[in-house]
């Protein structure tokens, strides 16, 4: 992942933090979802490509916080992040009961890795995903929202990028020529 593009990957998150600041929950997730869409259409003019990944969080995004708007109802913006890492949880692991790496068939065409490192990202990403899916769960009955977006932007974020880092050595070991 080139600089830039962690950058880009950092302005939702940014906007929603700082828009949740002085608006409601509700709005925080709109301009994080417009930004979210910026973003996506910023990454497909400068290379002509939008990954699987992109497109679902993107539509999953859409539909639960249209859902939040039109219901007003913040539990859906809370319950967000559970449904989205308990899904990607649930077909990683899945995948690999089946012998398939999912996390191929998501960023095959970003990254060219051997098949085990395939699986291997699968099985500590699903885990990973699992952990996450288990804290949003607990933060988001248990705390205040403004305690939760605590939660979620300075103490969640930071550990997907750490163990996304963590990662980075199986990835390059993996690595194919093609």
């Amino acid at each position: 992942m080139r600089l830039s593009a962690f950058f880009f990957e950092i302005i939702p998150i940014s906007g929603f933090f700082i828009s949740s600041q002085y608006f409601s929950l509700i709005i925080a997730a709109l301009i994080s979802l417009i930004l979210s869409l910026l973003v996506i259409v910023t990454f497909y003019i400068m290379e002509k490509r939008v990954s699987k990944f992109q497109i679902f969080s993107i539509t999953m995004s859409a539909l639960l916080t249209a859902g939040a708007y039109s219901l007003d109802n913040e539990n859906f913006i809370k319950i967000q992040p559970t449904i989205f890492n308990g899904f990607f949880c649930f077909v990683l692991l899945t995948g690999l009961l089946y012998k398939k790496s999912m996390m191929k068939q998501f960023f095959g065409s970003q990254f060219f890795l051997t098949d085990i490192t395939w699986y291997k990202l699968s099985f500590r990403w699903g885990l990973f995903f699992l952990f996450l899916t288990i804290v949003n769960e607990i933060a988001w009955r248990q705390l205040e929202t403004e305690d939760w977006i605590f939660v979620k932007v300075f103490i969640l974020m930071p550990l997907v990028g750490i163990f996304m880092l963590a990662q980075l050595p199986l990835t390059l070991r993996g690595r194919t020529n093609k």
